[in-house]
């Protein structure tokens, strides 16, 4: 369903933090047969955790490597990986240690969750004495290659470790919304010289949609309707999101240049006021949908034409998952009945 929806809204490449506590050793595997049939380009890996015990945590870890190491033989362009964290408040020095231990002798970065919530920050400065930021740093998590998701609480002090490392961020405003945690203080991290993108954490892939929801928000918390310009957008949206993804492969993403990835969008909009340089980020915020998306093409080929997926069947797809939704939510009902 995820692959469906990316390549019907456009999206050509995700960077996923993938968690299955009750089935972890060979998942990536299976997200990875998938994100090869649809054909989108996706940098994996999986989340460890102390939440499910060390023996949960063991598996976490030993999945990142194992997926990693496997890369080699699948011989895809289409994937890459990371190595995944939960975050800070969630994984605990030992844990932590392995982690570290692990991905750089595999010469890979982090993808983690940083202060989404302020409860992040505190449990943080009661366990290690000081906030997210200092604590992964001094933990060797910072780096060029590491994600850090959310950002919401970080203060100036950590802006300017993300900014010496050359930590990459991940903003998500819809999601940020939706769990009423805040707002990332993406100005402060670009001006500090962060590289911000724009992510979703899940809340549906129509990036088109991600981009007003940054465009609106910002300018609401902060009472000030210059606030995350439209130029801003675009640059959080495609220049730093490619900037970012072309981390994970040896060809540039995002670019109509030679030898880069021949990662391309059609789009059905028809502008009703003259479309310039000067006014396409809101024709993009106002004017543009996911829906007027006609054709993805990502490394050439192409997974839609004429909005008709070309990879994979959406209709049986649909069948699938409008079967397995009462289960899932049936289960879900049995935890709540549990915990009341």
């Amino acid at each position: 369903v995820c692959l469906v929806d990316a390549i019907r809204h456009g999206t050509t490449t995700l960077i996923d933090h993938h968690a299955s506590p009750n089935y972890i050793d060979g998942s990536l595997d299976i997200c990875a047969d998938a994100i090869v049939q649809a054909g989108v380009r996706v940098c994996e890996c999986y989340e460890v955790t102390d939440r499910n015990g060390p023996e949960g945590a063991k598996a976490g870890i030993a999945e990142n490597v194992r997926f990693a190491r496997s890369l080699a033989a699948r011989r895809s362009a289409l994937l890459a990986a990371s190595f995944g964290l939960h975050a800070s408040f969630t994984v605990g020095p030992r844990t932590l240690d392995r982690c570290v231990a692990e991905a750089h002798a595999l010469g890979l970065g982090f993808h983690i969750h940083v202060a989404e919530d302020a409860a992040d920050e505190v449990d943080s400065e009661q366990k290690y004495g000081v906030r997210v930021g200092e604590h992964l740093r001094a933990s060797n998590i910072l780096g060029e290659k590491t994600l850090s998701a959310h950002c919401v609480h970080v203060n100036d002090v950590e802006i300017d470790l993300l900014a010496k490392t050359r930590t990459k961020v991940s903003h998500q405003p819809r999601s940020n919304m939706n769990n009423a945690v805040g707002t990332a203080p993406v100005q402060r991290l670009l001006d500090r010289g962060v590289t911000v993108g724009l992510g979703n954490d899940g809340m549906s892939n129509n990036m088109y949609s991600e981009m007003k929801a940054a465009y609106f928000v910002h300018k609401s918390a902060a009472h000030d309707p210059r606030a995350m310009s439209g130029d801003t957008v675009m640059r959080l949206a495609y220049e730093n999101n490619a900037q970012i993804a072309s981390l994970f492969w040896p060809k540039p993403l995002g670019a109509l240049i030679p030898g880069a990835y021949a990662d391309i969008v059609f789009l059905d909009y028809f502008p009703y006021t003259p479309l310039t340089a000067g006014n396409l980020p809101w024709q993009i915020i106002f004017g543009v949908d996911g829906s007027h998306v006609t054709t993805t093409i990502v490394g050439g080929k192409v997974l839609m034409r004429d909005r008709v997926l070309l990879t994979l069947d959406e209709a049986r797809i649909a069948a699938q998952a409008r079967e397995i939704a009462p289960r899932v939510w049936q289960k879900f009902e049995a935890i709540g009945a549990q915990a009341s």
